[in-house]
């Protein structure tokens, strides 16, 4: 192989969102990684400046269409803590229910469509549905059905319409997510099969000590609530947020760079949420867990396909449960008192945690909003992967180091857009 070489990828493809790689060999060395993302930022924390915090739910959701749903929940969360009004009950369940649904959306769609095809040797998806149909096929009923409870609590399936601060301008009745019932339990089967089908694909072996960060509940798999922790010691409450990780501007990337203040990178997403939560998984899914493999020991990212897979029959098991035990509350939201703040939450999103800060005045418009979506946060851990794997790449004719290097980029499901909502200007 030649000593020095540049693995360069003008145009990620099967990820969310612009972005390049750039990767510098200098014999079984990678001396420089860098993700490029280029997409225009969107601004979208200067959007939110002056609005009130109603609007919040609907402006949020339109930075993603693919994870719309986790942020308006970290918003709305972080405005009742500012406010002091707790959701409860059957709201609760309802949040929970229709976050289940996008995990089960976005995670199938990554699964089948995106990443499925590096393990298979097949250039995209066409390929895929071509060679392997009935998977296929199946993989496209999980994905319907995470969008059907999207739907039907959100009021559409893209940008939902139907959540408010305090929790919904309607609230479903009992019959309409009973209809939901066998097209989930289908979802849920299909699920099961499809993990046992990746389970026997080829991955890598690859091991890093991350330092996970995820959110952490007594009682359940976290979704919307919990302290943050990491496999480093970290367990703080989300308005801590700010006082233990940073955010810098790199040259190369329109979205920003996150560390932990003492340490360095850090990744969230599934494997974070898995490590620190596996014992919470609902018992279908922790046996699908077991069957395939996974333990809270796992440090491989290609194995977070997998993860993912776990993850979709945890939200199916539990959308089932929800429904079963639903009874309509009595009224579709919490009434919010008067009055400003600041207000902090972090969700799990289904790329990792997404947390949100607003001030707002007396009149409830919004003087300053932090987003700080997941796929930011894990862009350097992303680098780090790639300049660890340079043996293994090195070894590669170009061709295939390139595919390997595209297929450590799309473990992370990177959602590009998302992360480019705020550029740094400096007046020269």
């Amino acid at each position: 192989m030649t000593s020095n070489r540049t693995i360069k990828i003008d145009a990620l493809t099967r990820v969310e969102g612009e972005g390049a790689l750039v990767l510098t060999l200098d014999a079984d060395r990678v001396v420089d990684a860098q993700l490029r993302l280029f997409e225009p930022p969107r601004l979208f924390e200067a959007l939110l400046r002056g609005r009130h915090y109603a609007e919040t739910p609907d402006i949020t959701a339109r930075i993603c269409g693919i994870c719309p749903v986790a942020y308006q929940m970290s918003a709305c969360h972080a405005i009742e803590r500012a406010l002091g009004v707790q959701v409860d009950g059957a709201l609760r369940a309802l949040r929970r229910l229709l976050y289940c649904g996008e995990w089960i959306e976005s995670h199938g769609l990554h699964m089948l469509m995106l990443h499925a095809p590096d393990f298979l040797g097949l250039p995209s998806s066409i390929e895929l549905a071509q060679q392997h149909p009935e998977r296929f096929h199946a993989g496209l009923r999980i994905k319907q059905a995470g969008n059907a409870i999207v739907r039907v609590l959100g009021g559409r399936e893209i940008h939902p319409i139907n959540v408010r601060v305090g929790g919904f301008y309607r609230a479903p009745e009992r019959a309409r997510l009973d209809e939901l019932v066998p097209q989930l339990s289908a979802a849920l089967e299909h699920a099961e099969a499809q993990l046992d089908w990746f389970a026997r694909f080829e991955f890598p072996e690859f091991q890093r000590d991350y330092e996970l960060v995820a959110l952490q509940h007594p009682d359940e798999y976290p979704m919307n609530e919990g302290r943050l922790v990491s496999t480093h010691g970290l367990d703080i409450d989300p308005a801590e947020f700010n006082d233990h990780f940073v955010e810098e501007q790199v040259p190369h990337s329109t979205a920003l760079h996150a560390r932990v203040r003492a340490r360095g990178p850090y990744q969230v997403g599934p494997l974070a949420r898995f490590v620190h939560n596996a014992e919470r998984l609902d018992p279908r899914a922790a046996a699908a867990a077991a069957r395939v493999g996974l333990t809270p020991s796992c440090r491989n990212p290609f194995r977070s396909l997998l993860v993912r897979g776990v993850e979709v029959v945890h939200a199916l098991a539990e959308a089932l449960r929800i429904i079963a035990s639903y009874v309509p509350p009595a009224e579709p939201a919490r009434p919010l008192p008067a009055g400003g703040g600041t207000g902090h939450a972090i969700t799990e999103a289904p790329r990792g945690i997404l947390y949100h800060r607003y001030v707002f005045d007396e009149a409830g418009l919004i003087r300053e909003a932090q987003l700080t979506p997941p796929t930011s946060q894990n862009q350097r851990v992303i680098e780090l992967d790639l300049m660890a794997m340079g043996s293994a790449l090195a070894s590669l004719p170009l061709e295939a180091a390139t595919r390997r290097a595209e297929q450590a980029v799309r473990n992370y499901d990177p959602c590009i857009s998302c992360s480019t909502h705020f550029l740094k200007l400096k007046r020269v």
